[in-house]
Formats: structure tokens, C-alpha cells, sequence
């Protein structure tokens, strides 16, 4: 029913100066007046405390409708717990807390989470190598929110989630090793390690990407310490020794292998000379022989004289006596060029 609030006021003034309101009825048509409705609520009293409370609370309330979203950041928004909305950076509206809820993720600051590094617990960094070795591996872990629907959604507690299974990549990876690849590999295991993990939290809808992770300085326990460094002296003095045969390998046996080859080529050719001398003496015999059945005599007497004129210059002085001679005769000079037979060799 709607209302001509101009008649009716006519109508109100016409029956208060009338016969005083006595049909009670037909005010029953009346509306109840506005200045009526706030005269009564003028007439509640509240204390100032209250009314301080219920503006406060009614200004928080509001205040909670207006945000804003920073860059690099994307707003949730959750409306009765349920994921309605991602809000982009800048300034967003929202109905108030109660209604929806505002949870803002940062997309492009890295987080860190560190292993065996300042925590005195080294449980979660002592870890059993390949060759059944105790390490100890400290490791870092940088990431950052690459899905913040999956971040907060799909995994509870997603940070926790990555603790755990990067505790667990990483004993997977150690496990393969031994303690010196432990020791001196940390860039490769660490690459290794960041693989596998990766790949786990995609499987596992986390919304998290590694960005880096580096192992620190890997040792072994304290308590084992000083038999590992006397391993590691054991093991240096061991590589040391083999360097050095090695190295009196490669000078002794090249220079034996070169005495021996000298030997065999000497001998080689000792063979070839001798076995050329034969062939020679044997080819000059035959001449001689030759010339021996033409004229024997003659062959016997050049061969004696040969041989004389070959030995006698080697025997020095010489003294020809005849035997059969009774008185002492003078000298016989034979120094080798009054020989006769020498002058006959001549001619």
C-alpha cells in the first residue's frame, strides 16, 4: 500500500482540530510517523563505552572490505572457507571478514630452508654413504611459490611437505656414493639431489620450484674424525707411492727396452759381420785353392813368404845362429828390410 503522506497530513491536522479524535478507528490508517520512530530511539541511552566498541567494530569491519595487493603478490580470496577468486596486485574489494578472507602469497620472494646448518639437531644431516660410511651433509634449500592455489590447497603444510621429502632426496642421493665422492662432489650430488626433488613435489601438486640447492662443507662425525684423517693420510701416502713407481716405471723401463734393442741390433749386426768375414774367407780360399792346383809350389812358397813378412816385423830384434857352425860368426842383420826373401816379395 503506498502512502500520500500530503493527505494524510491534511487528514491529521483536520481531526486534531475536529472533535478532539474520538473515532478511535480511523487512525488504525495512519503510518507510523518517522519523527515518532526517532524520538523513541533518541530516547535509549547508551553508555559511551559501548558506543565506542560498536564504531570501532563497525569501522574494522568495513576496513576489511578495501586491500591492497603489492607486485609480485597475488591475493586468495576465500569466501565461507571456499576458494572463489585470485586477485591481481593493486587495490580489490572484498565482502568483509566473516564473509571472505584474504590470505596474500608472495610469488617472487625466495624462501630458505636449511638443513644441518645452525640447528644443533643433526639428525636430519646425518646420513649413511654408498660405501657404508657415516657423513655428515649440511644442505640449503631456496624456493619460491610457483601456484599459490597449490601451495595452499592441494598440501598441508607445504613447507613441512618439502622439509621432508628434501631429507629424503637427499639420503637417495648419498646413498649411491661413497664417502669421498660425498666429500669432494658436493656440486654434482647437489644437482642430483635438486633433480629429484623437483620432480617429486610436481608429482605431489605443491606449487613449489627449487631455485638452488647447495650443499655446504661435508665432513664426518667428530667422534671419527681423527681415523678419517688418518685414512685420508693412509690413502695419500698410498696414491704418493704409486706416482712415484709410476714414475721409475716410465724412466727404467723405456731405458732397458732401449739397452735391449741396442744389444739385439749389436748382435744383429755382430752376425751379419761375422757371417760376411766367413762368406769372404771362405770365398778367398776357394781362389786360393784354385791357384794352389795351377802351381803348387809356387803357391807354398808365396804363401810363406807372405806369412813371414807379416810376422817377423812383430817379433823385434832377431838372431839367426846355425847350429852346425864351430866359430862365433858376426850378426846377421835381419831388421826386416835386408831380408831376401822381402826383396823377392818386392819384385
Amino acid at each position: 500500500m503506498s502512502w500520500d503522506w500530503e493527505k494524510l497530513r491534511e487528514k491529521q491536522k483536520k481531526q486534531s482540530s475536529g472533535s478532539g479524535g474520538s473515532g478511535g478507528g480511523g487512525n488504525n490508517d495512519i503510518p507510523p510517523q518517522l519523527e515518532d520512530f526517532f524520538k523513541n530511539f533518541k530516547g535509549l541511552k547508551f553508555s559511551g563505552g559501548i558506543l565506542v566498541a560498536v564504531v570501532i567494530i563497525v569501522l574494522l569491519w568495513g576496513q576489511s572490505m578495501v586491500y591492497t595487493v603489492k607486485d609480485g603478490s597475488v591475493g586468495i580470496v576465500q569466501r565461507f572457507g571456499e576458494y572463489v577468486r585470485s586477485e591481481p596486485a593493486g587495490l580489490n574489494f572484498k565482502f568483509p571478514n566473516g564473509i571472505e578472507t584474504l590470505t596474500k602469497v608472495d610469488l617472487q620472494g625466495v624462501r630458505t630452508a636449511q638443513f644441518g646448518v645452525i640447528s644443533n639437531n643433526m639428525d636430519e644431516s646425518l646420513m649413511l654413504t654408498g660405501d657404508l660410511n657415516v657423513a655428515i651433509v649440511p644442505w640449503i634449500v631456496q624456493y619460491r611459490i610457483k601456484d599459490p592455489f597449490k601451495f595452499l590447497f592441494e598440501v598441508n603444510n607445504p613447507e613441512g611437505f618439502l622439509r621432508n621429502l628434501s631429507e629424503s632426496s637427499m639420503r637417495l642421493i648419498i646413498g649411491d656414493r661413497s664417502i669421498d665422492e660425498v666429500i669432494n662432489e658436493r656440486d654434482e650430488i647437489a644437482q642430483a639431489c635438486l633433480k629429484v626433488l623437483q620432480i617429486e613435489l610436481d608429482k605431489a601438486n605443491t606449487g613449489i620450484e627449487i631455485g638452488q640447492l647447495e650443499l655446504q662443507i661435508t665432513n664426518v662425525p667428530p667422534k671419527v674424525q681423527p681415523s678419517f684423517n688418518k685414512v685420508n693420510k693412509a690413502e695419500q701416502e698410498k696414491e704418493t707411492m704409486i706416482l712415484t713407481a709410476r714414475k721409475e716405471y716410465n724412466q727404467a723401463i723405456p731405458a732397458a727396452r732401449g739397452l735391449a734393442e741396442r744389444i739385439i741390433r749389436e748382435g744383429e749386426g755382430y752376425a751379419i759381420d761375422r757371417t760376411n768375414r766367413a762368406l769372404g774367407d771362405a770365398k778367398r780360399f776357394t781362389q786360393l785353392y784354385a791357384e794352389y792346383s795351377l802351381a803348387k809350389d809356387v803357391t807354398k812358397r808365396r804363401l810363406y813368404l807372405e806369412t813371414m813378412r807379416d810376422v817377423f816385423p812383430k817379433i823385434g830384434k832377431k838372431y839367426i845362429i846355425d847350429s852346425d857352425q864351430k866359430n862365433l860368426l858376426p850378426f846377421l842383420n835381419m831388421t826386416g828390410d835386408d831380408l831376401p826373401f822381402q826383396k823377392d816379395s818386392k819384385q
